[in-house]
C-alpha cells in the first residue's frame, strides 16, 4: 500500500464543538426539561442549540466531528491524511476549514452556499469526566456521494466512515459510494459506529454496510452489543469476526480487544492519573491504531498506539491532543 499518496481520509460530521464542564445538577435539570440523557448524544434542532448555548457556561470552542478529531489525532502520529466534510460558506465554516488545513490535512469539500449553518456539538462534561452532547448537525447532514473525491479515496490506503453522520439516506449512499471507489482501487473501507442509539436507529443499514463494504471496524461494548443484539460482550465479539477482517473494540478502563481471523488480541489500557474528559478517546484509540496500520505495525501494537493516544486524551478537555502524539509514542512505547 506504499503507492498511496494518504495513509487515511476521513469522512464525517464537519462540526465546531462547543465543552464545558458542567455539575451533575445540570445533566438532571436539562434531562428533565428536554430529556438529555448522561453519557449519550442527541440531536438538536438549531433553536435548541441556541437556547442551550446560552444556558451553558462559558467553555471552549473547537473545530471537531469525531472522524474530524481522528484525522486530527492520526496528523499528530505523524500520519498523511485527507478529510471529506460539508460545511457552510460562513464564519464558523472558514474556522473550521482554517483549522483543518493547519493540522496538515488535505481538506477541499465544496462548502454549502445556501442552507443551514456550519453544524455544532455543544459538549458537556460531567465531574465523573463523563460527556453527554448535544449536536446540531447543520450543513454536515447535506454531504452526498458527489462531495465524495474518487481520485481522493484512490489515493487513501483505508477510507474511515464515521457512523454518526450515517442518519441520513444521502449519507449512506455516500458511504456506499466511497467503499465502491475505495474497493475498485484495492483499499480499505474502516467505519466507526460512534453511538449505540445510532445503531439502533439504523441496525440493518448497519449491518449491511458492515457485511458487504467493511474491512475494519472500530466500535466500543455497547454498540458491538447493540449492533448484533448480543447481551454478552463474548458473543457480540464472535459474531463480528464472522462479517469484518479487523474489528476493534474497546471497552474504557478495561482495554480493548482486536478480533482478526477467530484470534482475539487483548490491549491494556494505559494508567491515568485523573481522568478527565473521556470526549474523543474512542476517536483517538481509532487515531493510533489506524497509524500503525498503515504504517504495517503488528495489530497489538496498533492496539497499544490506540491505547496511548486514548490515554492522552482523557488526561485533558477536549477530543484531540494537546501534546505530539508521535514525541508521546517516542517516549512512552520502545
Amino acid at each position: 500500500m506504499s503507492d498511496a499518496k494518504y495513509g487515511v481520509v476521513g469522512l464525517g460530521n464537519a462540526l465546531v464543538d462547543v465543552l464545558s464542564q458542567i455539575p451533575e445538577d445540570f445533566i438532571k435539570d436539562q434531562n428533565k426539561e428536554h430529556g438529555i440523557e448522561k453519557g449519550t448524544m442527541a440531536l438538536i434542532d438549531e433553536m435548541r442549540a441556541v437556547k442551550l448555548y446560552v444556558e451553558m457556561p462559558k467553555g471552549t470552542e473547537t473545530s471537531g466531528g469525531s472522524a474530524a478529531n481522528t484525522m486530527a489525532g492520526y496528523a499528530s502520529f505523524g500520519g498523511k491524511g485527507a478529510y471529506i466534510g460539508k460545511i457552510a460558506n460562513d464564519e464558523l465554516g472558514k474556522i473550521f476549514a482554517e483549522d483543518i488545513i493547519s493540522l496538515g490535512l488535505h481538506y477541499k469539500t465544496q462548502p454549502l452556499i445556501l442552507g443551514a449553518p456550519t453544524g455544532r456539538c455543544m459538549i458537556l462534561v460531567t465531574p465523573d469526566a463523563q460527556r453527554t452532547m448535544n449536536t446540531f448537525l447543520g450543513a454536515s447532514v447535506e454531504l452526498t456521494h458527489l462531495d465524495v473525491d474518487e481520485e481522493l479515496i484512490a489515493d487513501a490506503q483505508i477510507t474511515y466512515l464515521e457512523g454518526y453522520l450515517f442518519d441520513r439516506n444521502t449519507a449512506k449512499e455516500a458511504f456506499v459510494k466511497a467503499a465502491e471507489y475505495a474497493h475498485k482501487a484495492n483499499r480499505k473501507i474502516a467505519l466507526t459506529l460512534s453511538d449505540p442509539f445510532c445503531v439502533d436507529r439504523h441496525r440493518d443499514d448497519f449491518l449491511n454496510l458492515v457485511e458487504n463494504h467493511v474491512d475494519i471496524l472500530f466500535a466500543n461494548e455497547d454498540e458491538i452489543k447493540s449492533l448484533f443484539m448480543q447481551g454478552s460482550f463474548n458473543d457480540a465479539i464472535n459474531a463480528v469476526s464472522n462479517h469484518v477482517d479487523v474489528a476493534v473494540v474497546t471497552r474504557s478502563e478495561k482495554g480493548a480487544v482486536i478480533a482478526n481471523n477467530g484470534s482475539k488480541i487483548k490491549v491494556d489500557a494505559f494508567d491515568v492519573e485523573t481522568v478527565i474528559d473521556t470526549t474523543g478517546a474512542g476517536d483517538q484509540f481509532a487515531a493510533g491504531f489506524l497509524y500503525g496500520y498503515t504504517e504495517e505495525y503488528s495489530l497489538e501494537r496498533c492496539g497499544k498506539l490506540g491505547a496511548l493516544a486514548a490515554s492522552e486524551v482523557i488526561s485533558h478537555i477536549g477530543p484531540r491532543p494537546a501534546v505530539s502524539l508521535s514525541d508521546l509514542v517516542a517516549n512512552s512505547l520502545k
